[in-house]
């Protein structure tokens, strides 16, 4: 009976993690982890191993890293100012209030609107303010692929 509860919780752990790598407010790749980690104790490391737990693990933190650095990443790229840089972090903490839509488009306006205020430079800022939604699609996407390999590398271990 505790197994299965345990068993339970494990999988429960795994399913709101998936969806909290594109839900905010959820911080999905830790819930998927923790999930994994979980089902790999209720075997007793048997089937799931440390090794496999470790590569688990780095890429947890990878998809974590991701997940905060990719929008700052496309800003960069786009030769951004350090007031664009500001920006898009203001932008992405304050769209956490804000839901989905402000996740997404927040760090975009706060790009756009640091970018302007450093060069006043409309269509720059705009530039910038894209580059960065672009950085953060591309880790939203790394982010959940690398949260199903994470799955797909557990659900391996358990079956072989």
């Amino acid at each position: 009976m505790e197994t299965t509860l345990f068993w339970f919780l494990s999988v429960a752990l795994i399913l709101l993690g998936l969806a909290g790598t594109v839900l905010p407010v959820l911080p999905g790749t830790l819930l998927v982890w923790g999930g994994i980690v979980l089902g790999a104790w209720i075997d007793g490391f048997t089937r799931v191993g440390t090794t496999t737990i470790a590569v688990i693990s780095a890429l947890a933190l990878l998809a974590w890293a991701l997940d905060y650095v990719a929008g700052l990443l496309g800003a960069s790229k786009a030769g951004a100012s350090k007031q664009a840089l500001l920006g898009a972090a203001v932008g992405t903490v304050v769209g956490l209030f804000m839901g989905l839509v402000g996740v997404l488009f927040m760090p975009l306006v706060g790009a756009a609107i640091g970018e302007y205020v450093a060069r006043r430079d409309q269509r720059r800022a705009v530039q910038v303010g894209v580059a960065t939604w672009i950085g953060i699609m591309v880790g939203l996407f790394a982010k959940v692929v690398i949260a199903f390999v994470m799955v797909g590398i557990f659900v391996a271990a358990l079956l072989i």
